[in-house]
């Protein structure tokens, strides 16, 4: 797992933390999460709440900087791993940017199979099912609510307030 590059390095502190979760969820993680057979969702179930949340989030930040909110779906959009990311967002606090994913996701969901077919083009089924700016408005919104930090940000806090939710394993 990488870290994302974001616009404002974390602080030192806070980098420290995010690390050590990082290194947790190397040691305690191993399914593939881009797998659509569910084993991720199941893997990190029997992590603590805090780096339970963290391991489901992860992939959402990368996709949030890298992406929009509807594409992360084309790669994670298992709904477990789905379920697993919306739950972990709200343990972490993000319960608005949780309603934004749960809302890209019923836009994207019933979709799903369609254009993740080889040669299909994710932004023109988007476009012509009218849902493309709808997506990029939650996205920009998402992104703005989480600040130029992302979700790693929200992790150190976390992480500072709850360290047996995170640590303890």
């Amino acid at each position: 797992m990488c870290i994302a590059k974001r616009k404002h390095e974390l602080s030192a502190e806070d980098d420290g933390l995010v690390s050590r979760v990082f290194e947790l969820l190397k040691t305690h993680v191993h399914a593939n999460p881009y797998a659509w057979d569910g084993k991720f969702a199941l893997e990190i179930r029997v992590l603590p709440r805090g780096l339970r949340a963290m391991a489901a989030t992860h992939h959402l930040d990368i996709s949030l900087t890298l992406d929009d909110v509807g594409w992360h779906f084309l790669n994670f959009g298992h709904p477990s791993h789905v379920e697993e990311t919306e739950v972990g967002l709200q343990e972490l606090g993000l319960a608005r940017v949780a309603a934004m994913f749960r809302e890209a996701y019923e836009l994207v969901q019933p979709h799903l199979t369609e254009i993740r077919r080889p040669g299909e083009d994710y932004y023109g089924a988007m476009e012509r099912l009218g849902h493309m700016n709808r997506i990029n408005e939650l996205t920009d919104r998402a992104r703005a609510s989480l600040g130029d930090q992302g979700i790693y940000r929200h992790w150190a806090v976390y992480a500072r307030q709850h360290p047996e939710q995170v640590f303890t394993h």
